[in-house]
């Protein structure tokens, strides 16, 4: 087993989600539901499919792709939605 993959993995994605729109949605529904653990199995699961269906597609990329070509293509992505929160906070796109 890998550690160090698993560890900075953890890290990323958990750094990653505190304070999105995920969270925040889970918070919402934990505080309504009146059901605490229901929503965090929901909640759970819901993330753990999300997260295999990006390792599966990101497999399947990486055998037709170059890793790097994946990186650019990711990274050029979180630019342009920057970019458009940006514009969009400033009333400069719709």
């Amino acid at each position: 087993m890998d550690v160090a993959l698993v560890t900075s993995t953890f890290f990323t994605i958990f750094l990653a989600e505190l304070g999105d729109k995920t969270q925040l949605a889970t918070m919402a529904l934990g505080s309504t539901s009146g059901r605490p653990l229901m929503v965090f199995l929901g909640s759970t699961m819901a993330l753990l499919l999300a997260s295999l269906l990006g390792v599966l597609v990101g497999e399947s990329l990486a055998s037709v792709a170059p890793p790097a070509w994946l990186q650019l293509a990711a990274g050029v992505g979180f630019l342009v939605q920057g970019v458009r929160l940006l514009l969009e906070t400033r009333g400069g796109a719709p």
